[in-house]
């Protein structure tokens, strides 16, 4: 669960009666997609042949760009997440971080989504390194788009418990 039963009107496009711009929810998008693409290869090292993470990832950017309707790319999000079902720790997470990353175009808050399975990814690769996951999460940090940082640190605080505390440990 990583959608809140509230939802912050900041995440919410402007036609849809939020304060979300279109520009800020494509750097969403594209943030995502990052997050998502970096631990890519936690997934394609166990099935090398299953491109739909990937093609997740790239429908996510290509949402942003304006050159896919955004039910394509949320339909490409729901493939990958279910290459990621038969699966267990990282490369499952991988997977997941990709389908939510191509569903930003659907709800801004997968956002968040796609950048907690990512970090939930690396801690499943590295078990006994305890700080893996905040090495990513500041990884992520360092990506984001300084018009859209205050909105997404401020949601990874406030949504932080309904995605695994991945941005509070």
């Amino acid at each position: 669960m990583i959608l809140p039963a509230v939802r912050d009107p900041r995440l919410v496009t402007i036609r849809r009666g939020g304060t979300l711009t279109d520009d800020d929810h494509h750097r969403l998008a594209r943030w995502a997609a990052d997050c998502a693409e970096h631990v890519l290869d936690l997934f394609e090292g166990e099935r090398p042949g299953d491109g739909r993470p990937r093609a997740a990832v790239e429908a996510a950017r290509a949402w942003a760009r304006g050159e896919l309707p955004m039910m394509q790319a949320r339909a490409l999000g729901g493939h990958a997440m279910a290459a990621a079902r038969p699966l267990r720790g990282a490369p499952r997470f991988a997977a997941y971080a990709a389908g939510q990353a191509a569903c930003v175009g659907h709800v801004a808050e997968h956002d968040l989504g796609a950048a907690a399975y990512a970090i939930r990814a690396v801690r499943a690769a590295h078990p006994t390194d305890g700080s893996a996951g905040r090495r990513e999460r500041d990884w992520q940090r360092a990506r984001l788009d300084e018009s859209v940082r205050t909105l997404v640190l401020e949601d990874q605080e406030r949504r932080d418990a309904i995605c695994w505390n991945a941005f509070s440990s």
